[in-house]
């Protein structure tokens, strides 16, 4: 069944601040683009940051965050294709809504989604770090700025002699250590009773790591990692065929 869904498509976009009207058009075009194709993809991912203000204790719009949420759904709604035929997963960013800054993150409280939910039924909301299996395949996705934290939290610059990309001396990194997020808790909470949810072993076929930094993608060890980079700063996201492994860096 694996090799005959040769046509399943991930469309996976990170940053998609929902206060900006220029993301939103730059949205609704992907979207209307995709309707027109001949098959719409399976899944469409959406991972925070939602909002361009960072919302913490300071922040008190939360009711126009749920009605943005709800504008979200009735754009997605408007296109029949894509309502019917595709699934959508909301995974939330580190600057949004939720208990604590501790990972893993929870997903969007139930207050600011239920609007969006009214149009789209079949949206999915999940955890930050989180797992999906596509047939005998396991997709982590992870909505962090670790490239910025790690390279701040770093006491010797890595080896130039393999590769100078910084992306691929993360990918490695956290490959080798075997967890998304290997930083000091003083820099990066862990709940400690969850922290197995951060942990890569055993190693899964595809790790998606949004980064608001530029959009990269890097095979290491046999694994697919990539970052759709931040939609929201410069419109760049990712199509990818989880069937061959592809990875179409994007941008509208």
């Amino acid at each position: 069944m694996e090799r005959g869904a040769v046509n399943d498509m991930f469309v996976i976009l990170s940053d998609i601040w929902l206060d900006s009207e220029e993301t939103m058009d730059k949205l609704e075009m992907i979207l209307g683009g995709y309707e027109n194709e001949n098959v719409v993809p399976s899944l469409f991912v959406f991972m925070g940051n939602f909002c361009s203000h960072p919302c913490n204790l300071s922040f008190s719009s939360y009711s126009s965050i749920r009605s943005q949420f709800g504008k979200l759904g009735k754009i997605i709604a408007s296109h029949q294709r894509l309502k019917d035929n595709s699934r959508f997963l909301f995974i939330p960013g580190p600057d949004d809504i939720g208990p604590s800054n501790a990972l893993p993150r929870c997903s969007l409280p139930k207050y600011i989604i239920e609007e969006l939910e009214s149009h789209i039924p079949n949206a999915v909301f999940l955890s930050n770090p989180c797992r999906i299996k596509y047939y005998t395949q396991e997709i982590v996705f992870f909505r962090q700025d670790m490239l910025y934290r790690m390279r701040r939290s770093c006491l010797m610059p890595p080896s130039a002699e393999e590769t100078s990309d910084p992306f691929e001396h993360l990918v490695a990194t956290i490959t080798h250590q075997s967890h998304l997020c290997p930083l000091p808790l003083s820099v990066q909470p862990i709940i400690w009773n969850f922290d197995h949810c951060l942990h890569l072993y055993p190693t899964p076929h595809t790790i998606v790591l949004g980064d608001k930094s530029e959009q990269k993608a890097f095979k290491y060890t046999g694994i697919t990692c990539f970052n759709p980079g931040s939609f929201s700063n410069d419109f760049t996201f990712v199509a990818y065929r989880p069937c061959s492994q592809e990875v179409e860096l994007s941008a509208v």
